[in-house]
């Protein structure tokens, strides 16, 4: 994508967003790229809006956002349904008082998920990954740009995507086969080990 379209897009999710809460609610607004922040993957945006509460105070932080969800409810999901209709994946993140720096204690959030990238409509809705089991990895700056190369070559079109796409040519290669077949034997010989005791 184009920088003027990119910052065009960016101008429109900034006017959506504070056409639906009060000026005096909000702090700032920032609409940030891949590199800009490490939530944000290729092809995504991450709009962050922090409302305006008292820094340091966890519990007031967090009332004040439950608050504003409460009493604004149906402007919090008609902005997710617009931004639903962007040309890009945009991740939609509320925060009350300042956002931390990285390596900072985390105060509360709210994120709203959009539809996944060929998926249906709906937060986090894709039948086809109902089966699947969430695992936590911490990868390195290497690995991640790894990722980011095949989300960028159009070959996923996310990190978990071309995490499971990685696995998938693994499980192709012969060796892997035979691996499986030594794992297989090994789990034997252990059930019999332990059937002897």
């Amino acid at each position: 994508m184009e920088q003027s379209e990119l910052a065009r897009i960016k101008e429109r999710i900034d006017r959506e967003i504070r056409d639906r809460f009060p000026p005096d609610a909000i702090e700032s607004v920032q609409v940030l790229g891949y590199s800009e922040d490490p939530q944000v993957e290729p092809g995504q945006l991450l709009a962050r809006v922090v409302f305006s509460a008292p820094d340091g105070d966890l519990e007031e932080r967090a009332r004040v956002l439950e608050a504003m969800h409460d009493e604004r409810r149906e402007a919090f999901m008609e902005l997710r349904k617009e931004l639903n209709k962007f040309p890009v994946n945009v991740l939609l993140q509320f925060v009350a008082g300042t956002f931390p720096e990285p390596g900072e204690p985390h105060g509360p959030t709210i994120q709203l998920i959009g539809p996944r990238p060929g998926g249906p409509e709906g937060p986090g809705c894709d039948p086809g990954t109902a089966a699947l089991t969430p695992v936590m990895a911490r990868l390195g700056t290497e690995d991640l740009e790894t990722l980011d190369t095949l989300i960028t070559a159009g070959i996923a079109t996310s990190r978990a995507d071309a995490v499971r796409w990685t696995l998938a040519r693994i499980r192709e290669r012969p060796a892997y086969q035979q691996l499986r077949a030594h794992t297989r034997q090994i789990e034997d010989l252990k059930s019999q080990f332990l059937r002897v005791q």
